[in-house]
């Protein structure tokens, strides 16, 4: 069973930066593409971010410029660098497999930007 365990998560002022990391266990990791998604109360989830198994990435363009996402294979995990934060990424972000999400999702990591 494929577990995904995000964490980085916290309340940061606008203007911040985060650093999320994503591990994924049960899985082959390397060949899947990943990326990062976000949720708010009373929003559907939307994808921001994505990488390919070789590196390749894109974004969502508002977060375009100031999110980076990296993966490193040997250790399951995908990353999210977040700079310049404002008030509107505050969410619950996840991680899953793109552009499909196949796998369940877990409890995310929840971001606070005030103002």
């Amino acid at each position: 069973q494929v577990q995904l365990v995000e964490s980085g998560g916290g309340l940061v002022q606008a203007g911040g930066s985060l650093r999320l990391s994503c591990v994924a266990s049960g899985t082959i990791f390397s060949y899947r593409r990943m990326g990062w998604y976000r949720q708010t109360p009373g929003k559907q989830r939307e994808q921001v971010a994505a990488i390919s198994s070789g590196g390749s990435t894109n974004y969502a363009d508002s977060v375009k410029d100031r999110f980076t996402i990296s993966r490193d294979n040997a250790k399951n995990t995908v990353y999210l660098q977040m700079n310049s934060l404002k008030p509107e990424d505050t969410a619950v972000y996840y991680c899953n497999s793109v552009p499909v999400a196949v796998w369940n999702w877990s409890q995310g990591t929840q971001v606070t930007v005030s103002s």
